[in-house]
């Protein structure tokens, strides 16, 4: 079975708001005085893992993202992530209004 390039099924605007997901970790890594060993360590992930982390690798399991934003002390940040739904919360205004 050929693998699949993970990169390729991702559309720009995707790729570039995991790009940066990578890099706003690096910069939360860096701010705590962190090395990438340090967070190796801590996390139990090899350097290759936590490279493609802060690349942003749509291949990296979500939970391996999760992790190192425990270490960083950032979890709670992501329980955040899906209860911010501006288009559901639109949607279901409409519907309100349309109620009256």
């Amino acid at each position: 079975m050929a693998k699949r390039n993970l990169h390729n099924i991702l559309f720009p605007k995707q790729r570039k708001i995991l790009t940066h997901f990578g890099e706003d970790l690096i910069l939360a890594m860096k701010r705590r005085g962190y090395t990438k060993k340090t967070l190796c360590e801590r996390t139990g992930f090899d350097p290759k893992t936590v490279n493609k982390v802060f690349a942003g690798d749509p291949g990296v399991a979500i939970g391996t993202y999760l992790k190192v934003m425990s270490v960083l002390g950032m979890d709670n940040n992501f329980t955040e992530i899906a209860a911010k739904d501006e288009v559901g919360i639109k949607l279901q205004n409409i519907k309100l209004m349309d109620g009256k």
